[in-house]
């Protein structure tokens, strides 16, 4: 059989551009890498055989030119991006290309809620009762109203007020019109406490459809999913019997060919409802494939080279458990709001599957996504695949940018993940509060800064009468001492014993410059300023308040200008980043002294936008946190 493709051109970037990159070389098949100015010399660039630059991964023509131009023969979307648009599929499809997923029509079709809803009752497949706006019964709420065009949690709103009812519907229409383009919009039961499991299938053009069991991705956060694991936790065989049945029976019933996921709630005692399907690899098919120890895209390529599938639903089987977790480059303590800057040392851990394209050096915008890799878990069981992912997180390292690495990492080891005890509701809600909330700052990582700041600056020179060694004539030596100010500005003093600061430090942990040390611990970064005395008595009793912002973005609006009075709490501006709008609000009442920026311009983290002079507004003095080196 004569291939129909010997060439892939994958219309992506970062993590899955480079794994797509590995698979189609893996294949024995040439790979071309598309990239933005951004990314020219992005990883997925370096790694494939030929790369083209387009101004846009959202642009279509754009990736087709570039398939014309590198004499590309199939285009992998990969996921977001194009990945679940009928219409770049349509397009791809139509220029005499090979597109790797489903056909268009399957992705229009299943591509909207309400059409995939009604392919699931003919299919046989359970779904949650649906109404319609105007006729919800006082006896059914809370309800979920959600747009039928898209996903990713846009245009969607819990209602539990009958009262609440018609302002959700026109709030969730405008979004869904603004983000989809289309405001249709579906209001169906909503299950308060339910799980999310969903299912792997993939088929091929011989009327093969093979489930490859489910993965659970409960542990989510404004819709978003932040820990994925297979197999599912907390189901019975025959839950699992069910939810793998009603996939495949709603695959066979579209004709679905190549990878695809339909995604389940689970809630009473087993029930399932069908929520919807993506129409695409997912972020979260590793943990699929470590338990399966087959290569998702590698069957998506065999597949769509019009082969057979080259097993059956018998050979498909599980082993272990296996634990993936998303870190992203936001801070959790603040909103989870997105972060940017340049990534100064960054360490994945080696002894468990890392997939990701971040390294020390590179640039993290706010333009894209902001994932920066995943770690996957594989164990024997459930515990000891989740005792290893904690370990992975405490060795990695990511130094100049704010993650969620140490959110991740006590969420892994809570005992509410432990015990499988968090729904699809449980990140947002107030018991979860104790995990949104920044911890102390550990008495280790004040430590390993205090270390580091002295093997740099206290340690003996060549000059016997320089040498910091606390030498004294009479008596034992004195200590070192290193005062530094940790994240929240608390001064900390630390007494190190002669000899004890250096040769101990785990050097890929740890970045120093002139003014302070930044130190990741337990997957957290703490940054420790040395005390700047102009810079820090100038801060105290200063009568005015910066008002900076609070992540990389674009300025939306500006509702004061310079000379205007203001008062406690009253809206400054508004910044955006990754479709999430944040009002900057005056800290007390004043003058404005300071406007920092225009509208349109792009700000960083932490740019002074506003001050704001008051008449009352005293800074607290920080009282100083002795510790004791161990």
């Amino acid at each position: 059989m004569t291939p129909r493709f010997t060439s892939v051109l994958i219309a992506n970037r970062g993590e899955i551009a480079v794994r797509l990159v590995r698979a189609v070389q893996a294949a024995g098949l040439r790979a071309i890498a598309v990239h933005s100015d951004l990314d020219a010399r992005a990883p997925h660039v370096r790694l494939a055989d030929h790369a083209e630059r387009v101004e846009s991964y959202l642009d279509v023509s754009a990736i087709l030119d570039a398939a014309r131009r590198s004499g590309a023969q199939a285009v992998h979307p990969g996921y977001g991006f194009l990945s679940e648009r009928a219409a770049a599929a349509r397009a791809v499809v139509d220029s005499g290309l090979v597109w790797i997923g489903p056909s268009p029509d399957v992705i229009d079709l299943m591509g909207r809620k309400d059409r995939a809803r009604e392919v699931a009752e003919r299919a046989g497949v359970p779904v949650t009762r649906r109404y319609e706006p105007q006729a919800v019964p006082p006896d059914a709420y809370p309800v979920l109203v959600k747009a039928a065009a898209g996903g990713g949690g846009k245009g969607m709103r819990v209602v539990r007020d009958p009262a609440e009812l018609d302002a959700a519907v026109a709030s969730a229409r405008r979004e869904a019109a603004t983000a989809f383009g289309d405001d249709t919009l579906l209001v169906e039961e909503y299950v308060e406490h339910g799980r999310h499991v969903e299912v792997q299938v993939i088929g091929d053009e011989h009327g093969t459809v093979l489930h490859l069991f489910e993965r659970d991705c409960s542990a989510q956060r404004r819709h978003q999913k932040v820990l994925e694991e297979a197999p599912a936790p907390t189901i019975s065989e025959v839950t699992r019997a069910r939810l793998t049945e009603a996939a495949v029976a709603l695959s066979r019933e579209v004709g679905y060919v190549n990878a695809g996921t339909v995604e389940f709630l689970v809630h009473g005692d087993g029930e399932i409802a069908f929520l919807e399907m993506n129409t695409r690899l997912q972020v979260e098919h590793p943990v699929t494939e470590a338990i399966t120890g087959l290569d998702l895209v590698a069957l998506q390529l065999l597949v769509a080279q019009g082969k057979t599938l080259p097993l059956t639903q018998d050979d498909v089987t599980a082993t272990g458990h296996a634990i993936e977790a998303r870190v992203y480059a936001e801070d959790p303590y603040a909103g989870f709001l997105p972060q940017a800057g340049r990534a100064g040392t960054v360490v994945w851990p080696e002894h468990v599957r890392v997939d990701a394209a971040l390294e020390s050096g590179a640039v993290v915008t706010t333009s894209y996504d902001p994932m920066l890799g995943k770690l996957i878990a594989h164990g024997p069981d459930r515990d000891a695949a989740r005792a290893a992912l904690v370990d992975a997180l405490d060795r990695t390292a990511i130094l100049g940018i704010t993650t969620n690495a140490g959110f991740l990492r006590r969420l892994v080891a809570s005992d509410e993940f432990g015990e499988s005890r968090i729904d699809t509701a449980w990140l947002d809600s107030p018991a979860a509060e104790s995990l949104t909330t920044r911890p102390p700052v550990p008495d280790e990582a004040a430590r390993t800064a205090a270390r580091a700041w002295a093997d740099a600056y206290a340690r003996p020179a060549g000059d016997p009468f320089g040498a910091a060694d606390g030498w004294r004539s009479a008596g034992d030596a004195a200590p070192v001492l290193v005062s530094l100010l940790d994240p929240d500005a608390v001064p900390v003093e630390l007494a190190l014993p002669v000899g004890s600061y250096g040769g101990a430090l785990e050097a890929r942990s740890v970045a120093l410059d002139g003014t302070g040390v930044t130190v990741a611990y337990e997957g957290q970064s703490w940054r420790f300023r040395h005390p700047d005395p102009a810079r820090d008595r100038g801060a105290e009793g200063s009568g005015d308040a910066d008002v900076a912002s609070p992540m990389p973005g674009t300025v939306l609006s500006l509702a004061v200008a310079e000379g205007d009075t203001v008062e406690e709490g009253q809206v400054l501006g508004v910044v955006e980043a990754m479709k999430m709008e944040l009002a900057l609000k005056a800290p007390y009442g004043g003058v404005v002294t300071h406007v920092g920026a225009s509208v349109g311009d792009q700000v960083a983290l932490g740019a002074l936008l506003f001050r704001v002079e008051g008449l009352d507004s005293p800074a607290p003095s920080s009282p100083v946190t002795p510790l004791e080196l161990a």
